[in-house]
């Protein structure tokens, strides 16, 4: 009876050691497999970005090779402060969403200025050139700011003279199915070509409108259609482009765009 009672009683301290070692073990292949698997995140992620790139520039073809019509694109970065080029850090390799968390560089957004509700940016932004037959036929700028229910992140393309939008697109964002996601919609989208971004006294006028743009509004040539029951989506898509184009954002190199003070 004894020697009974001493195996059950070891019984649980078996168990429990077995089971620590199977969560060690399974914890070494996790970490394993993260580590092994993250460079082919990094590149798919790389990827995905070029594809949305090429996208917002009328460059996405089915099929092609990515990487290939990405060749035609020239990252750059700005200062956004003063709206010039600069030639390092290496814009490459440059994060702006982690350089804007970092404490010694991020840039805390004055709450006058963040109508985004971005809060931080980096003291940089990307601008994408991309050329056709050796000249800058369209830039495309990363924007993001607060939807309805998280952050939307996506791209604008703006003509070589700064002020002439060519397209637009969001490649991530939580906005409800069916009335937000309409700003995923290729028709909604195609309504911003040929918009202008800037009124006569440098202001940003581009706007998501309620309801429909009327051909006779004064103000039409900078007003999008707006979004049947997204509202809040609409605006908040209005309060980015506020903020990424204006005196805060890319407002400084876009002016430079707009006088000719900055080469391509």
């Amino acid at each position: 009876m004894p020697d009974v009672q001493r195996k059950v009683g070891e019984s649980p301290t078996r168990v429990l050691t077995v089971a620590v070692l199977v969560s060690l073990a399974c914890s070494i292949v996790v970490a394993s497999s993260a580590v092994l698997l993250k460079p082919r995140q990094v590149a798919n992620e790389r990827l995905n970005m070029q594809r949305n790139i090429l996208g917002v520039a009328g460059l996405l073809q089915p099929g092609a090779d990515v990487a290939a019509l990405f060749a035609r694109i020239e990252p750059r970065l700005v200062a956004l402060e003063s709206g010039e080029f600069v030639t390092e850090p290496d814009p490459a390799t440059f994060d702006a969403l982690q350089a804007a968390t970092d404490p010694d560089l991020g840039v805390v957004i004055p709450d006058q200025l963040d109508v985004a509700r971005v809060g931080r940016r980096a003291p940089y932004g990307h601008v994408y050139l991309v050329r056709e037959a050796g000249e800058v036929a369209s830039l495309i700028l990363p924007v993001s700011g607060a939807g309805l229910w998280s952050t939307m992140y996506g791209f604008i393309a703006v003509a070589p003279d700064g002020d002439s939008v060519l397209g637009i697109s969001f490649y991530e964002h939580a906005e409800t199915p069916g009335l937000g996601d309409q700003i995923d919609d290729p028709a909604w989208r195609e309504g911003w070509r040929g918009k202008r971004v800037f009124g006569p006294a440098g202001d940003v006028r581009l706007a998501v409108v309620k309801g429909r743009v009327a051909p006779d509004e004064p103000a039409a040539a900078y007003q999008i259609d707006g979004l049947s029951g997204a509202t809040l989506t609409g605006n908040g898509v209005t309060k980015l482009l506020r903020y990424w184009l204006g005196e805060h954002g890319y407002g400084p190199f876009l002016e430079r765009l707009r006088t000719g003070d900055v080469a391509l």
